[in-house]
């Protein structure tokens, strides 16, 4: 079946893009990993030892990264639908993380004082719409949120995709009333033609006084 001229652009892009050759060259599964490196050397989120949850984590990009941080003295989550081939330092579940089932499963493998970090990546099947890939991806978004909420230790950390739009100041607004600190991060190898954006929250505010 002859591809459409679309998927010709994205697969001539995608084969000289320079994050993709160097993915490749240096063993990664994906480009996105420099994405996470590169937020990780300016915020130092990674570290020997810690404990953190990776979200929509196939093909591995991330949770390689992070695996490799932690070492054998720490551990990666990983989450999603997809399979994954396994990695070193890092744990996988197949299924949807919102799902309660799975975080019944998940939960007597954590520390009983919480997770370090919850990293997401995870993003819609686009369909072409702003609008409503926009609205899908939020939607994403929230139920990492409420899923983080219930597995972070209180000076944990959040690192979640989100795409510019109308829901983005919702959502960070959202994210600053349960966290402390809230930045906004591009890293390099992001491309620039995406909308796509971090948002890094830290440390848990305080639940109200009843």
């Amino acid at each position: 079946m002859a591809l459409k001229p679309s998927s010709k652009v994205w697969m001539l892009r995608h084969i000289n893009d320079t994050y993709v050759q160097r993915a490749q060259r240096d063993g990664y599964r994906s480009r996105s990993a420099y994405k996470l490196i590169e937020i990780n050397e300016r915020d130092k989120l990674l570290s020997p030892g810690m404990t953190l949850i990776d979200l929509g984590a196939a093909p591995g990009g991330w949770s390689q990264v992070a695996g490799a941080c932690v070492g054998p003295r720490g551990k990666v989550f990983a989450i999603d639908l997809l399979p994954m081939v396994g990695l070193p330092n890092v744990d996988f579940l197949q299924g949807d993380f919102s799902d309660l089932a799975l975080q019944a499963q998940l939960r007597p493998l954590l520390p009983a004082k919480g997770v370090d970090l919850v990293i997401c990546d995870v993003a819609p099947n686009m369909t072409g719409i702003p609008s409503a890939d926009q609205a899908r991806g939020y939607n994403l978004a929230e139920e990492a949120l409420e899923f983080t909420r219930t597995v972070i230790k209180p000076d944990g950390a959040f690192l979640v995709k989100v795409f510019q739009g109308a829901d983005f100041e919702v959502y960070r607004k959202e994210l600053a009333a349960v966290f402390v600190k809230c930045a906004v991060r591009k890293p390099k190898a992001s491309r620039e033609v995406s909308r796509e954006l971090y948002l890094l929250a830290r440390g848990l505010r305080p639940l109200p006084a009843k």
